[in-house]
């Protein structure tokens, strides 16, 4: 027994519901698109998981945060897919994966065939195991990867009121997770080896911000560390968190949250894999032309920097699973995938974005003790990343515009002077973007784009003149 589709979408997270919404838009057939989930739901939108979900009063809850709302498009219900035609297959694992034969085969023993595969099966968290830590099935350790990780968070807090909790992990869970229990009235330590949180993109400046202000709301930070293990008591329920430092602290709940790893083990020896994921090219494409990779999993060519990068974040899921669609009904009509790397994040009251790479030198901007800060990043003299916090939609639009442009910068002191300006000013004079690494005019003062300008005319015209000159000759030769 077996079903046939044209188009099947492997994974049903946020990806997924994109593509599901591009396929209708672009005329797919009813029964031509099928989407295989382990969850038992339609494809929701993940963040939700660490922000809305975890609050104690008006919690979100689905079907609020299907797909697509998330970038304020339709919600995609259960109802939605029938009325589309898209077939729905959740709860249902795939055992096996066959790209040459084109088929997967299901734990039930079910093969489902297909024309078209786009693998979106995302990431997993990564467990204390994999790290020689045993405790991750102790029943008030948590992790947050999907909804059911959410519901037995959400319980484990209810039962914890009042309580001690230790987050361990300094990324974007540890931070999102640690702030909504405090908001549950949970007294939080948050345990990590680095130097700082969110060391992957923070510098130690920005870090120190956010650190002060949950500080500030009572969290605790031990850095430079790890857990070494956990005391249980007789129940199997974690009592005590041992660090490698000889330290102990009392807990009543653990969230653990040390990163997560692509789904890559269906395709292992069939694809071609890449930076822990697998490797595709500007259209979305593996090494198999009829399999395409979408979200976390996929390794694609960022254009703006002339590299092979898998980026874990909702933005990269929505806008690749839109690209890879395109990219499989109108091939000729699709140009490669230019993508500019995004990140947010909302904790209590603050909200920031980055757009970019922070490689490079940093130049930190705004008031470090206010509200408002940013920064940019300059590599081989131009720019390459934004940070903002505090800002507005105007503000976060004109960082994304200035990074985009890689422009050329040669005075830093000038750069950091004018902060948040420089982006605004770049922002209502666009300057086309430059190929590839050709050097951008540089922007540093408000008053270069009119020099530019000039400079530019004396060139051309400069260019004209010798032209002519040399064609006057040459035509006197003739």
């Amino acid at each position: 027994m077996g079903r046939a589709f044209v188009y099947v979408i492997l994974g049903g997270g946020v990806a997924a519901g994109y593509a599901a919404l591009e396929f209708t838009r672009r005329g797919v057939f009813h029964g031509e698109l099928c989407i295989i989930s382990d969850e038992p739901v339609p494809p929701y939108e993940r963040p939700a998981l660490s922000k809305g979900y975890l609050l104690p009063e008006a919690p979100a809850r689905l079907p609020s945060f299907h797909t697509c709302v998330g970038a304020s498009e339709e919600r995609l219900t259960q109802k939605w897919y029938k009325e589309h035609g898209i077939e729905l297959v959740l709860g249902t694992h795939i055992k096996s994966a066959d790209v040459k034969r084109k088929t997967l085969l299901t734990a039930a023993g079910e093969t489902i065939s297909y024309k078209i595969l786009i693998i979106a099966t995302g990431a997993r968290s990564l467990k204390l195991e994999e790290f020689g830590v045993t405790g991750s099935n102790a029943e008030n350790v948590c992790y947050l990867r999907d909804l059911a990780d959410a519901d037995r968070l959400v319980n484990v807090m209810q039962s914890c009121a009042g309580g001690n909790a230790v987050v361990i992990g300094g990324g974007y869970v540890g931070m999102e997770c640690a702030a909504s229990l405090v908001i549950n009235k949970i007294n939080v330590t948050m345990v990590f080896p680095e130097a700082h949180c969110m060391a992957r993109l923070f510098s130690p400046k920005i870090a120190s911000y956010y650190e002060d202000y949950f500080n500030s709301k009572g969290v605790k930070f031990i850095k430079g560390t790890i857990m070494s293990y956990f005391d249980m008591d007789s129940n199997g329920k974690v009592t005590a968190v041992n660090l490698r430092d000889g330290s102990w602290l009392p807990v009543d709940m653990v969230v653990v949250g040390i990163g997560i790893r692509p789904n890559t083990s269906l395709f292992e020896g069939q694809l071609t894999l890449e930076r822990g994921g697998i490797k595709v090219n500007g259209l979305m494409q593996t090494s198999n032309s009829s399999v395409y990779a979408i979200g976390d999993v996929a390794a694609f060519p960022v254009k703006l920097f002339g590299e092979t990068r898998r980026l874990e974040h909702v933005d990269s899921a929505r806008k690749s699973a839109r690209h890879v669609v395109a990219a499989i009904m109108e091939p000729n009509k699709t140009d490669d995938f230019d993508y500019l790397p995004f990140f947010y994040s909302r904790v209590f009251t603050l909200c920031w974005q980055f757009y970019g790479d922070n490689a490079g030198e940093v130049v930190h901007f705004g008031d470090y003790s206010g509200s408002t800060i940013g920064a940019y990043w300059i590599s081989k003299g131009h720019l390459v990343g934004s940070f903002l916090e505090g800002g507005s939609k105007e503000d976060f639009e004109a960082i994304a515009k200035a990074t985009r442009l890689k422009l050329a910068i040669d005075d830093l002191t000038e750069l950091e002077r004018q902060g948040l300006g420089f982006a605004l000013a770049v922002s209502k004079n666009p300057v086309r973007s430059p190929p590839g690494n050709v050097s951008a005019p540089s922007l540093i003062l408000e008053r270069p784009l009119y020099a530019w300008h000039a400079t530019a005319g004396v060139i051309v015209a400069a260019s004209v003149a010798a032209f002519g000159y040399w064609y006057g000759r040459r035509r006197r030769r003739w």
